[in-house]
């Protein structure tokens, strides 16, 4: 049976339009003992989140995996929802990878995306959950956006072709967020979070970002003696990188202290080009060949570097600097490489 949508049928527990918390919601911590719902907690970014959470104290975090809840399944999502009745939701749950995943398979990336965030967000919304905090991307920003990237760049330009489809799809859950904000008055909040990478991270050769994809090359390139790496694209192209204990922190910090309708960019407001990351990998995993770059490969966009002003204005800045974070992330690869993600 399919879900009628919430406004025709479900309601929002009464609340009409505009009610709710609105102009004067304040925020401020967390109840440490209401149902706290992460959806995506055994993801990158969710797992991280997760483990913030209860180090933080939370004492009934409630997840799903994909095999006991599968999100795109909206009936399910709703029956979850009704029996569990989180207070607080925090939408991690995404369909990710790579340009070459993104380039391959942008049906399913926008199709997957979308039917999660709807279902998700719609069940929140049908039991009137007070906070919820979607995570998007910073490939929701034009290609050739001034740098760094402030959130008023948003739509004001054409998206890098290479992953679009997942770009649109997360452009559509931020009008969601600010929808229900404008509809129903419900603070619910939006952070874009940049390239991000640590403990769980997707270290497969077809369906990983680029840093976990150097980690892998590299550390592989060493234990089997290669004397070359050789690496996509020109090397040119600058990135951002922010540790994903960082962004989890962020996560929280911004659910208590953070209110407003545009999304807030997440990252370290320092960038260095692929061909610099590379070299800290080489370091990392003690790789001491040659590296050449096949130009033949696309690049993607030229330069990420986002805008962290708003996010520095909430009172939190990162604290795990990029030569640490890469140099634990080998670590946790090397402890974990029969069991992680590839």
């Amino acid at each position: 049976m399919d879900r009628p949508p919430v406004a025709a049928g479900l309601g929002v527990n009464s609340m009409t339009a505009g009610e709710s918390t609105g102009p004067d919601y304040t925020p401020g911590p967390l109840d440490r003992d209401a149902p706290l719902y992460v959806a995506g907690h055994r993801g990158l970014v969710g797992s991280a989140i997760w483990r913030q959470l209860e180090a933080s104290g939370f004492s009934d975090l409630i997840g799903r995996s994909s095999s006991e809840l599968d999100l795109k399944d909206r009936d399910a999502v709703f029956t979850f929802f009704e029996a569990t009745k989180p207070k607080t939701v925090v939408l991690a749950a995404a369909k990710v990878g790579g340009i070459l995943a993104n380039s391959t398979y942008p049906v399913d990336f926008l199709s997957d995306n979308l039917r999660i965030q709807v279902n998700v967000l719609d069940a929140a919304l049908a039991q009137n959950v007070q906070r919820v905090l979607f995570l998007g991307s910073s490939c929701i920003y034009p290609k050739l956006a001034p740098q760094p990237i402030k959130e008023e760049y948003l739509l004001t330009g054409h998206l890098e072709p290479t992953n679009d489809a997942y770009a649109i799809a997360k452009i559509a859950g931020i009008l969601q967020i600010q929808s229900v904000r404008k509809q129903y008055g419900l603070p619910w909040i939006s952070a874009m979070p940049t390239n991000l990478y640590g403990p769980g991270d997707n270290f497969s050769p077809k369906g990983s970002h680029v840093l976990p994809a150097l980690i892998r090359r590299y550390d592989e390139a060493r234990r089997d003696g290669i004397e070359t790496v050789t690496n996509w694209g020109s090397g040119s192209p600058r990135r951002e990188f922010l540790h994903v204990d960082d962004m989890a922190a962020a996560c929280i910090h911004l659910l208590e202290h953070y209110d407003g309708p545009d999304q807030v960019n997440v990252g370290t407001g320092e960038d260095a080009t692929i061909k610099e990351i590379a070299g800290i990998v080489a370091s990392a995993v003690g790789y001491e060949g040659e590296t050449e770059w096949d130009t033949s490969k696309p690049d993607g966009t030229p330069q990420k570097l986002l805008d962290v002003n708003k996010l520095r204005d909430a009172g939190w800045k990162p604290q795990i600097d990029l030569e640490a974070g890469i140099a634990s992330t080998v670590e946790w690869y090397r402890e974990h490489v029969d069991s992680v993600r590839t």
